[in-house]
């Protein structure tokens, strides 16, 4: 069967059941796009290369399969290079697809060429592989070995690119074979180790999971919750696993957030860790809230590299593979002996439930402008149970992880880059995936939500049903907090504020948006509500009060020790 090149791609990415990209077409690739587009794919333009590279990234999370995303040679794929390293340090298994000028392996030594440089090179410590198809016939083995990259092991991204001579040639191949399974989705764990686990599990007075990022990215919610059932005991989400598991919301608890969580984790025997890498955010699983108890407590490590293990923390019992495989595998064998919960879980459930009451009726109320705890504590009080939320800045999100009033099963957040920006496109991606079917609310700062502000097209374009809640101070609020830590009251603060003129709900309008201004807490509720019906992606310009803002922000203490600050 003739194809060409770019036929063949479409062929290879179809055959995984891949059907969207992000990317600006160019001569490089409109021969793609055009049939991509033929073949009813969801082909989505936006307006930087960079966002394009975060709705694609939004899309794996929120299907737990690769995703696509597309740049032109030279300046596009550089554009490309902040959302390919936040997908590495996110774990987000995402094919950035590049343009090229020649092959690389030519030697030629002219001056002055336009829009080219070597860039496989560039990329190769951003991604888990990088290749260039310099011959037509490498399509298929290339393809196939950066979705075996992406996908296994810890996951991550992948850089292809070709030369745009090869993308007009000319193959003759065989149909793809029937989609293959390159994530390991069936690579278990040894039963002697499952075994082991289990028995731990058995032994133990308080135990307790500890929910990564992984569970939602791997859409693993359902299994987790089987063995939670069956554990009896407490969840607590790491800072990056701040997606609720159905059925598990009551006694889900964010670590470091909640009293619940920092008590349960202190009087833990033993931990089962899921979907995590024990980074910094948790201590490494050893520090901080981690040290009382440290003798006595057990660890179990569900953990796809096998070369992770051990090395932020002993492991007593590492069970290495996938979670979707090994979370089923470790319910089977506690299925005969479920635990019964210990008086302390009720207890934590009801003290989280006060903690999230008292917050939502103490939250300062009443002020012009508004104070932040009460924008999360309004903006999330109704959120729709189906809804999907993101979240982007930071001040803004620091005070959204104390004062969330809701507790949503898709939540869209980077957590290990802390890459701003993200947030809109993030938002975009995420309801490309879902088709369009929920609710998508996103709570950001005006900084965060300035980057790529121009997607608000994007997302008008498309119909989208989001709305994003914009904390507004006319600052860095986050970095005015540090320059007043850092050299006092009525310092300086170089660089840090723009202009009070700015109005984010009509910058919204031109866009084809849906902008409303608000003064006042008791308005954000409805005009959320005016937003969504309105039929358009809709943007809420709330001012809020700048000395609370970068003064007050809750648990800032316990986020510092994030980096390793009271690591010992």
């Amino acid at each position: 069967m003739a194809v060409k090149v770019y036929e063949r791609i479409l062929d290879l990415f179809e055959a995984e059941g891949i059907n969207t990209l992000f990317g600006i077409p160019d001569p490089n690739f409109v021969h793609l796009f055009h049939l991509a587009d033929e073949r009813g794919w969801n082909v989505v333009s936006p307006h930087h290369e960079e966002s394009a590279g975060f709705m694609a990234e939004a899309v794996s999370r929120m299907t737990g399969k690769a995703a696509l995303c597309i740049g032109t040679l030279g300046p596009g794929v550089a554009n490309l290079a902040g959302a390919m390293m936040c997908a590495k340090v996110e774990n987000s298994p995402v094919i950035f697809l590049g343009g090229q000028r020649a092959r690389i392996t030519e030697q030629r030594v002219r001056r002055g060429r336009i829009q080219f440089v070597k860039q496989s090179g560039l990329f190769e410590p951003s991604v888990k592989y990088a290749a260039s198809i310099e011959y037509a016939d490498q399509t298929d083995e290339i393809i196939r070995e950066g979705l075996r990259k992406a996908l296994n092991g810890t996951p991550g991204p992948v850089y292809i690119e070709y030369p745009s001579h090869v993308i007009q040639e000319e193959l003759d191949v065989p149909a793809p074979l029937p989609p293959e399974r390159y994530r390991l989705v069936g690579q278990t764990a040894g039963q002697d180790r499952v075994d082991a686990a289990a028995d731990l599990v058995r032994q133990a007075k308080q135990p307790i999971l500890l929910v990564g990022h992984g569970v939602h990215t791997a859409r693993a919610g359902a299994s987790v919750k089987a063995l939670a059932d069956l554990m009896a005991c407490p969840v607590i989400q790491t800072s990056g696993g701040t997606s609720f598991i159905e059925g598990l919301e009551d006694r889900t608890f964010p670590y470091g957030f909640s009293p619940s969580a920092v008590d349960a984790v202190v009087k833990s025997d033993l931990c089962l860790a899921i979907g995590t890498e024990l980074g910094e955010p948790v201590h490494y699983g050893r520090g901080r809230h981690w040290v009382a108890g440290e003798d006595e407590r057990k660890w179990i490590l569900v953990e796809q590299d096998p070369t992770a293990i051990g090395v932020n923390r002993p492991i007593d019992v590492p069970l290495v593979g996938d979670l979707r495989a090994i979370v089923p595998q470790l319910a089977e064998a506690l299925k005969n002996t479920p635990r019964t919960a210990t008086p302390e879980l009720a207890q934590w459930i009801e003290q989280d439930a006060s903690r999230l009451a008292e917050l939502a009726e103490n939250a300062p109320s009443g002020s012009t402008p508004v104070h932040p705890a009460r924008l999360v504590v309004e903006a999330t009080k109704d959120f729709p149970a189906d809804g999907i939320l993101v979240r982007d800045g930071g001040a803004t999100t620091i005070f959204g992880w104390t004062y969330t009033q809701c507790k949503p099963h898709d939540v869209i957040w980077n957590q290990n880059f802390g890459h701003l920006g993200t947030g809109l496109p993030y938002a975009v991606g995420a309801s490309v995936a879902d088709g369009g079917k929920r609710p998508v609310l996103m709570i950001t700062g005006d900084s965060s939500f300035q980057f790529q502000i121009a997607e608000l097209e994007t997302a008008a374009r498309l119909s989208l049903p989001l709305v994003c809640v914009v904390a507004v101070d006319y600052a860095w609020g986050l970095e005015v907090g540090v320059y007043k830590r850092t050299f006092g009251q009525g310092s300086r603060e170089t660089a840090v504020h723009w202009s009070k003129d700015t109005r984010l709900d009509k910058v919204a309008e031109g866009f084809g948006c849906y902008g409303e201004y608000v003064e006042t807490d008791a308005e954000i509720a409805p005009a959320i509500k005016r937003a969504f019906a309105s039929g358009k992606p809709g943007v809420i310009h709330v001012a809020v009060d700048p000395k609370a803002n970068s003064e007050e922000m809750p648990s800032y203490d316990e986020f510092r020790t994030w980096y390793a600050e009271g690591m010992q």
